[in-house]
């Protein structure tokens, strides 16, 4: 069958809701072989199918509500365990994904930043709604580390999923020294992209680890032994990849400190909702750091991590709650 009868097949059986039976006799053909082109559609990426998962809200609910009143956020979006990492991680983007779906708005502006949890979502957008969304990079670009590094790439998936617009932020995450990223602000380009940027009804944000073997170790933006010592000064995670803070949500001074393009924590603060998203382990500790800011509302993460970040919430200060931003 040439590729556009395969495409009209499948279109008819996936979105117009044509029985196998129906289509056998409209293309003259037996239902077996409607049953195998249909296969071979699949196969060949005519046809996309996603599913989005909605987990019983009793597995998640006590924990969602625990960090609202913990922590003052406005909400948290809770993933059911996995044992696999990266099925943990795309678990996490759906939810993310269709979250959105709800909330965008024809017009709304969103501030992205990168990361593999951020880069996940648009593999999970399912949307029938009509709209035009700018999605505009919170942060500069980098040639190491693949797509999910590159918020430009981020955004232009985002755009293509929701509908709407990119806006690429022509500049590099980091710089090697403060006058050079002083010099790149003063571009009228540059100061636009990120000017959109702070308007952004939303913002994405990953929050990091302090590891060894991190990210920004293999962007080259630390070395092992930088991010050694980084750790001795008790930085515990970061917001968007280089806001770094100890566990209390504290700013450290890192050599990265005037350095990136982008969006800073102050600026996140002004924006209406920003969704921090983290689904490995070992960012619970991160993720205790960033709530402590303020800055974030939204929080996505995994039952475990939640409930881990409780523990360690009531084990390193006293019982109290934040008034919500």
């Amino acid at each position: 069958m040439p590729p556009e009868e395969l495409t009209e097949l499948a279109k008819l059986y996936y979105i117009d809701g044509m029985t196998q039976e129906e289509l056998a006799s409209r293309f003259d053909i037996s239902r077996i072989k409607v049953g195998r082109l249909l296969k071979r559609a699949v196969k060949e990426g005519v046809v996309e199918i996603r599913v989005r998962l909605r987990h019983p809200p009793e597995e998640t609910q006590a924990l969602e509500q625990a960090l609202v009143e913990r922590f003052g956020i406005k909400q948290a979006i809770i993933s059911v365990d996995h044992k696999d990492i990266d099925q943990q991680r795309e678990l996490l983007a759906g939810l993310v994904a269709a979250y959105l779906d709800h909330t965008l708005a024809d017009n709304s502006i969103v501030a992205v930043g990168m990361g593999r949890n951020v880069s996940a979502i648009p593999r999970h957008v399912v949307s029938n709604v009509s709209r035009h969304c700018t999605f505009v990079c919170a942060i500069g670009g980098s040639y190491r580390g693949g797509e999910a590094m590159n918020s430009d790439q981020i955004c232009r998936h985002l755009a293509l999923r929701f509908g709407g617009e990119s806006v690429t932020l022509y500049a590099p995450a980091i710089v090697n020294d403060q006058l050079t990223r002083e010099e790149l602000l003063r571009n009228d380009t540059v100061r636009q992209s990120l000017n959109k940027a702070q308007q952004a009804d939303i913002a994405l944000v990953g929050v990091g680890d302090i590891l060894e073997d991190s990210n920004m170790v293999r962007m080259g933006w630390f070395t092992s032994e930088e991010i050694a010592a980084v750790r001795r000064l008790g930085v515990v995670g970061d917001i968007m990849g280089y806001d770094f803070i100890d566990i209390q949500g504290n700013l450290s001074s890192t050599p990265l400190v005037g350095r990136v393009i982008g969006l800073t924590i102050d600026h996140l603060r002004h924006i209406p909702e920003v969704i921090a998203i983290a689904s490995e382990p070992t960012k619970a500790t991160g993720i205790l750091g960033a709530l402590r800011t303020g800055a974030i509302d939204t929080l996505a993460t995994t039952q475990s991590i939640a409930q881990t970040v409780l523990n360690l919430a009531n084990a390193t200060e006293p019982a109290q709650r934040s008034e919500p931003r």
